[in-house]
């Protein structure tokens, strides 16, 4: 997977992505109906934000399977924390395969579970899903920016698999807005924030 800053040409594979995601209405506080005229506008923003997608080779062309916004959660003072929100493809959120390494986050598996997968690869693979990968080259894009924190203002209570994804990348829950997102079929539930530092960079 490769990530790079978004150009406008890009548009047309991130919204597929954008409304699939939306449409779901599990994740994302955009109503499901909203059109592609709002939608671009709402991610497509200009600096200081930064929009991403992360590409991924397939048989004869490369495809966008995510995309981030990035943006400074505060303005002066508190531009050097990041506000951060990524949507992945759906039809490829648990999509991946095992990467060789003995890291920090051996044997988790998709969004940061406990990997079922142990039988494929060498001894000390872990399970790298898409959504996952995504995840973490966004958070390597944004320290390589300057930010120093990142933080996910609206991390869906009722989602455990997401929650468990943050959790896995050092993201630690700082605060809960009760039934604070109208879940489509779960009805008002919470909203977390969570919050982490980023790996210091030279600039």
């Amino acid at each position: 997977m490769r990530t790079r800053r978004a150009s406008e040409e890009d548009w047309g594979a991130i919204w597929p992505i954008w409304r699939a995601v939306v449409v779901e209405g599990e994740t994302c506080a955009w109503t499901p109906d909203t059109d592609e005229e709002v939608a671009k506008s709402a991610w497509m923003l200009p600096p200081p934000a930064e929009v991403l997608v992360m590409e991924e080779d397939g048989p004869g062309d490369t495809s966008i399977v995510a995309t981030a916004l990035l943006t400074p959660s505060q303005p002066g003072l508190g531009d050097h924390v990041v506000q951060a929100m990524l949507l992945v493809d759906p039809k490829r959120v648990d999509h991946g395969a095992p990467r060789g390494g003995a890291g920090m986050y051996r044997g988790y598996g998709p969004y940061g579970g406990r990997s079922y997968y142990g039988g494929r690869g060498a001894e000390g693979d872990r399970w790298e899903s898409v959504s996952r990968q995504a995840a973490e080259q966004m958070i390597e894009y944004a320290a390589d920016l300057g930010y120093r924190a990142m933080q996910l203002n609206a991390v869906v209570a009722a989602n455990p698999r997401l929650v468990a994804l943050w959790r896995s990348l050092a993201f630690r829950l700082v605060g809960t807005l009760p039934a604070a997102f109208r879940h489509p079929w779960l009805g008002d539930v919470d909203l977390h924030v969570m919050y982490r530092f980023l790996p210091p960079r030279e600039h």
